[in-house]
């Protein structure tokens, strides 16, 4: 059973940071095996430690110098193509999460109109007078998305209606 979240802090207590290094240099050897296995691809780390006095290479020296060696042979725009430096990467990714902001804000905001357009309804229509013209402008808006919806549904429940109708019509004819 899993602890939960780890904060990615730096462990202060070297017993401790020898023992997590230890156990996740395991944990990321064998991600990477499964990796090459599962996928059929070239793969190698190379781990440098001061906890080591050799750097740990794996597969083999040999095999991993033979992925650089690949690696080193692709032509430039290939090398670069997925590849991020730690700025990149966070660039990315605060693009990702300003993105993932402003679609809540838009949702957050939807419902907020929503609620405010049922409490107008149900409770107290005084919230109207409240709002900024902006915010009216908005429940205008969402008010007549909503009235083409209900128009919409009304109209094909006409429709099914009126098909449902023609096909018991066509099932049960009226006797000559």
């Amino acid at each position: 059973m899993s602890k939960g979240k780890v904060k990615l802090l730096f462990i202060e207590n070297d017993a401790k940071r020898r023992a997590a290094y230890k156990k996740r240099k395991k944990g990321l050897l064998n991600k990477v095996s499964e990796l090459t296995t599962l996928c059929g691809i070239n793969a190698c780390t190379i781990i440098y430690s001061k906890f080591d006095s050799e750097p740990d290479v794996w597969p083999s020296t040999l095999a991993a110098q033979q992925v650089i060696s690949q690696f080193k042979h692709l032509p430039e725009m290939m090398k670069e193509r997925k590849m991020l430096n730690q700025e990149a990467y966070l660039r990315e990714r605060i693009t990702k999460l300003k993105e993932q902001l402003n679609k809540q804000l838009s949702e957050n905001h939807e419902r907020d109109l929503v609620e405010l357009m049922f409490k107008c309804l149900l409770i107290d229509k005084r919230e109207l007078d409240k709002l900024s013209s902006t915010d009216l402008d908005d429940l205008e808006e969402k008010i007549e998305k909503k009235m083409v919806g209900i128009n919409s549904r009304l109209n094909g429940d006409a429709k099914k209606k009126v098909i449902l109708d023609i096909d018991e019509a066509q099932s049960n004819p009226a006797p000559p």
